[in-house]
């Protein structure tokens, strides 16, 4: 630490202050009531769950309100506890410093160094330090009225930035309410109400009605059905051709009447609510198992991990051992809608993205369900419905759950209900949604450029202030030597004392010497 300022030291963590470790409780003793245990995620985590506890246990694994708290494992990061009576888990520190040393000097320098602690870590996955190197970490240390100046200056600024960073949020939460509006509004036919009264003026036609939707939807079902038998006869004469090595290709289901379905809400009088199966053709992909990886064909795939919301994440692509009998199931197509199965989080359930063929051929897993639209529904008109409030509250309304796993499956994603109208409507609401998205998005990214920003600005803050650089320094100010030596001399003080009670109480255990036997009378 080179360019140390007058009157500064450097030392080391162990030297400012006393580091408590938590009590290791165990899953057996977690409680619903009692006082609450502070673990790592009740740090990290405002959401998080508590477990309780209400047996008596030592004084030293005790939080009170204003404590300063510093998780070493997994998480590096210092916390003042702003709560009720609590118990410490293990894995967090309370630090408790020693005399004329500033708890919030010491809180604000550990999130400064906790990247350099980081370094100091150890173990896979949930990296942790131990206690000795913690305390040996080299730290500059400025005399008090010093420290009460820089964090006086740090809270001066952070309130500032904090400020900032609210206005910033609520704006970023108005935005997504925005955003939900608009997807509302879509699918009960508002965004495009003036674009519906103004048709017939401007094409010399009416809209169709609600049956000559039906109709129109079943000729476009019977035309890609027919596709589908072509299709299936070409490759059976392939199969022949081939000297019928192989599965024989699956001859094609014919396609149900369409069910009708009465309006579940005010639509408008041209919209109509159709089940999914009757738009699209719903079907499942490649299930894995330990023998794909012998099969002689690997074919790229898609996995839950490539699907998000309205986005296709390519960077990480498997191969997958195939048959040739699953190709015509399983090949994605242009347009196709991918829709995951299962995921932990009830919110990530059903999250949706179109395929654009970004990788020819490509296939999928059966953890993702695909949706191949007839001609007469759009894709995308669609998939804003899936992204929509309505969407989302039916796919969460049929969503299993077991075991912590939120799951869909074929006949599920086959019988979610949405509304449609013309083709030429569906485009309309697209193109509206399309640019007023964008410029939602646009404005979320430029929020969350600023957020980034104002972390980045407490971060340079943090540094200039404990480089000496962002307080006024005081020449009057005792040297921080000092302050270090009171604190060695009653270390020591408190050592030599705990010896001396220790010694004392070894002393008062030891046996009482036995009396001398009677000597028998002569």
């Amino acid at each position: 630490m080179n360019d140390l300022k007058s009157g500064w030291e450097v030392t080391t963590l162990g030297n400012i202050a006393e580091y408590v470790n938590g009590r290791a409780f165990k899953p057996t003793e977690w409680l619903t009531e009692g006082k609450p245990i502070i673990r790592i995620q009740n740090l990290n985590n405002p959401n998080a769950n508590f477990n309780f506890y209400d047996g008596n246990i030592e004084e030293k694994y005790h939080v009170k309100n204003g404590d300063l708290l510093y998780s070493w494992s997994a998480s590096l990061d210092s916390y003042i506890w702003n709560g009720a009576d609590a118990f410490l888990n293990q894995h967090i520190f309370n630090v408790k410093p020693f005399a004329n040393i500033s708890k919030k000097f010491i809180f604000y320098l550990l999130k400064q160094i906790s990247s350099d602690i980081l370094a100091k870590t150890h173990g896979m996955g949930m990296v942790h330090i131990t206690k000795g190197k913690f305390e040996e970490i080299e730290i500059p240390i400025p005399p008090i009225n010093e420290q009460n100046r820089i964090v006086e200056k740090i809270e001066t600024l952070f309130s500032e930035i904090d400020a900032g960073v609210e206005s910033l949020s609520k704006a970023k939460t108005q935005l997504e309410r925005y955003r939900q509006s608009l997807l509302k509004h879509a699918f009960e036919g508002k965004l495009t109400a003036q674009w519906r009264a103004d048709y017939e003026s401007k094409n010399g036609k009416p809209l169709p009605t609600a049956d000559e939707l039906i109709e129109q939807i079943q000729t476009a079902r019977q035309a890609h059905y027919d596709k589908q038998i072509k299709d299936w006869e070409l490759a059976v004469k392939a199969w022949e051709n081939n000297g019928k090595n192989g599965k024989k290709p699956t001859k094609p289901t014919k396609l149900d009447e369409i069910r009708l379905i009465e309006n579940l809400s005010n639509l408008p009088l041209t919209w109509k609510n159709f089940y999914l199966d009757d738009l699209s053709e719903i079907s499942g992909g490649l299930t894995k198992n330990s023998k794909r990886h012998t099969f002689a064909e690997q074919v790229p795939y898609l996995r839950v991990a490539n699907v998000y919301a309205n986005e296709l994440r390519l960077d990480e692509i498997s191969q997958i051992g195939i048959q040739e009998s699953e190709k015509p199931r399983t090949l994605l197509q242009k347009d196709d809608l991918l829709i995951v199965e299962g995921n932990g989080s009830i919110e990530q359930i059903g999250r949706v993205a179109i395929w654009n063929d970004e990788i020819s051929p490509c296939y999928h897993q059966n953890h993702l369900i695909k949706s191949r639209a007839y001609n007469y529904a759009n894709p995308k008109f669609i998939l804003y419905f899936l992204m929509s409030p309505l969407g989302r509250k039916r796919i969460v309304e049929v969503a299993s759950s077991t075991a912590g796993l939120h799951t869909l499956s074929l006949s599920k994603v086959s019988n979610l209900i949405l509304p449609l109208t013309t083709l030429e409507e569906q485009n309309q609401v697209i193109e509206i949604l399309d640019e007023k998205l964008s410029e939602v998005e646009k404005s979320v990214s430029e929020i969350s450029i600023q957020l980034e920003k104002a972390k980045l600005l407490k971060s340079a803050i943090l540094h200039k202030a404990f480089q000496g650089k962002l307080a006024p320094q005081d020449p009057t100010d005792p040297p921080a030597s000092q302050l270090l030596d009171q604190i060695k001399a009653e270390r020591l003080a408190k050592q030599t004392a705990q010896t001396a009670t220790k010694s004392k109480a070894k002393a008062n255990k030891q046996p009482k010497a036995k009396s001398k036997a009677k000597t028998k009378e002569s």
